[in-house]
Formats: structure tokens, sequence, C-alpha cells
């Protein structure tokens, strides 16, 4: 078995705001591209699983379109954080205390009073336990879902500290592989996923 995690293309949405399950389409263009490296890059008949949110809808449509063999389950335990009271609020703009609360009590603090980092990973583990000994399975998601996978792939499954949540994440259109290769893999035309120092 291995897992692809693919992110969605970049959002139309300005730089520095905060977003999780904040519903913004992504670029018409960049997904496009997106769609057509996976299309040539993808094995045959791999399982689809999207997140319900529109950025990843979005790459999923244009991406079945491009490959007949493709079928898309939408999975809402693939949606993003949900940062509550956050959504759409830039990050400077948020109180420093409400960040200082989060960083104190990683795992179970609901950072603006919706879902902890413990909760997300616990819903993410469960999709990968699901699709755990399947065959090759794709996931349209976004880099918090990616970042719960590395832990996931390293057996963690509660996090205590701040720090043990991976800064790493594919890049808006870019994606990794775990599993029966557990390594990054570069796709052909240039699309290639995020190095493994990059800060995403």
């Amino acid at each position: 078995m291995a897992l692809w995690i693919v992110r969605h293309a970049r959002p139309l949405i300005a730089a520095g705001i905060c977003y999780g399950v904040l519903d913004v389409q992504a670029d018409p263009t960049a997904t496009d591209q997106a769609a057509r490296e996976l299309a040539h890059t993808l094995p045959k008949e791999v399982l689809l699983r999207v997140s319900p949110l529109t950025r990843c809808q979005q790459l999923a449509r244009v991406l079945c379109a491009l490959r007949a063999d493709l079928h898309a389950r939408t999975d809402p335990r693939l949606r993003e954080m949900d940062f509550g009271c956050w959504e759409g609020v830039a990050w400077d703009a948020i109180p420093q205390a409400a960040l200082q609360a989060w960083t104190d009590d990683f795992g179970k603090h609901q950072f603006g009073g919706a879902e902890s980092s413990n909760e997300v990973l616990a819903r993410v583990g469960r999709a990968w336990d699901e699709d755990h000994g399947n065959p090759d399975t794709v996931w349209i998601t976004h880099a918090g879902v990616a970042r719960a996978a590395r832990l996931l792939a390293d057996g963690v499954r509660v996090l205590t500290r701040a720090d043990q949540w991976p800064l790493e994440a594919p890049g808006y259109g870019q994606w990794l592989q775990i599993g029966a290769i557990k390594q990054e893999i570069p796709p052909p035309g240039g699309c290639s996923p995020s190095p493994p120092t990059a800060k995403i």
C-alpha cells in the first residue's frame, strides 16, 4: 500500500489569513496544472478520497475528467483543521494569549473553540487505519492532514507538545507518498513535492 497525500492548489485568499475549514476556492489555472501532473503520475485505478472543501473538490473534478479510471469519494475526515472563531482572521490580529494557550496545551486545546490537534489526528487516523493494506490510495487534502499523516506514519497517535507537530507539508498543488515507498516522490514536469526543509 502506498498513500499519496496531495495538497490542493493555491487558494484564492489573501496571505496571512487564518483559514482551515473556511471554504475558499483555489486558483483554477494552478488547479489544472496540478491535475495534469497528477494524471500523468498516478498509477492506474488507485482509490481516491477527497476533502469536502471546495479547493480540494476542484482538483478532484479536473483530475477525474483527465483520468476515467479514477472515481472520487468525498471523505469529511480529510478536511482541514477547524480554527473556529479565528477562521478568516489575520494571524497577526489573533491575540497572543489565544496563540499561547494553544501552544501551552497543543494536543488538547481547541484553538478557536472548535477542534484540537489531537482531534484532527484522531479523525485522520481513522481514515489512515481504514486505508491500511489497501491498494494505492490518493488523498486530495490539506497541509494539516498531510502533517497528521506524517505523524501516523511514525506511529504517533497523541500529541502533548507543539514541537511534535511536523513543519513539513507539500506545497500547493504538490504531494508526497507514504507507505511502500516512504519518501517524497518528484512528479514529472517540474511540479515537485516540497523539500524536507520547507516550512509551510
